[in-house]
């Protein structure tokens, strides 16, 4: 029998291994009923560091002070990140929608978010290093998957994390809704306003992002 989404593990059993068996000595792993942690009080230094040591198939954030496990992408998700990206670069060529930009967010600077893409100014991200501050970033944009935290981190943590940092608009394309929801206006570590479509109408996205989103094409995309 197929787990459901809420009884999937963060992880397969043997990329928790690896992880932690490449983690810093003073970060010790944990891997209670399929969710990943860490016994102590975890740090944004240890996370980075644990961050650069984990193997490729895993994603990691870091949020609320938490250690979290970012699904990775599958088809269906690769190519709603691809209808996003021509529908930016076409209209907007003077902008970048970076991929798997991670990105220092929640108040003072103090999360680490990976942003499924970050619309910024061609340029933005010349000479930074893994984590990037928000400042420039004109959107972040989430696309959810079908894993058992994606109500909590994309639909709760990531909409405060990214109101925290600035960043001016969030885009949340939510496929267990089959929505997309516009956050906008960020103003003392909340978003102002909140839109939310089903796929197939027209949206058009606020400033400065200032893109019209024509989403009839999600519906091939709807599992």
């Amino acid at each position: 029998m197929t787990p459901s989404t809420a009884e999937r593990p963060q992880m397969p059993v043997e990329d928790f291994e690896e992880l932690a068996s490449v983690a810093p000595e003073n970060v010790r792993l944990e891997f209670i009923d399929g969710r990943v942690g860490t016994k102590d009080p975890l740090s944004v230094e240890d996370f980075e560091e644990l961050e650069r040591r984990a193997p490729e198939t895993v994603r990691l954030e870091y949020i609320n002070g938490k250690l979290e496990v970012k699904a990775m992408p599958d088809g269906n998700h690769r190519e709603i990140f691809m209808w996003l990206l021509r529908q930016c670069l076409l209209q907007r060529p003077d902008l970048n929608l970076v991929p798997e930009s991670g990105v220092k967010a929640e108040a003072y600077r103090k999360g680490r978010a990976r942003t499924d893409g970050t619309l910024a100014p061609v340029g933005r991200f010349k000479g930074d290093g893994e984590w990037s501050d928000p400042d420039g970033s004109l959107m972040a944009v989430e696309i959810t998957s079908h894993d058992r935290d994606t109500d909590q981190r994309d639909r709760i943590d990531k909409p405060i994390g990214y109101a925290e940092a600035d960043i001016p608009v969030y885009l949340l394309i939510d496929r267990d809704n089959t929505t997309l929801t516009v956050f906008s206006e960020p103003k003392d570590g909340r978003y102002q306003q909140t839109s939310s479509y089903p796929w197939g109408v027209t949206v058009d996205l606020p400033s400065p992002v200032g893109i019209t989103l024509d989403t009839e094409k999600l519906k091939d995309y709807a599992d």
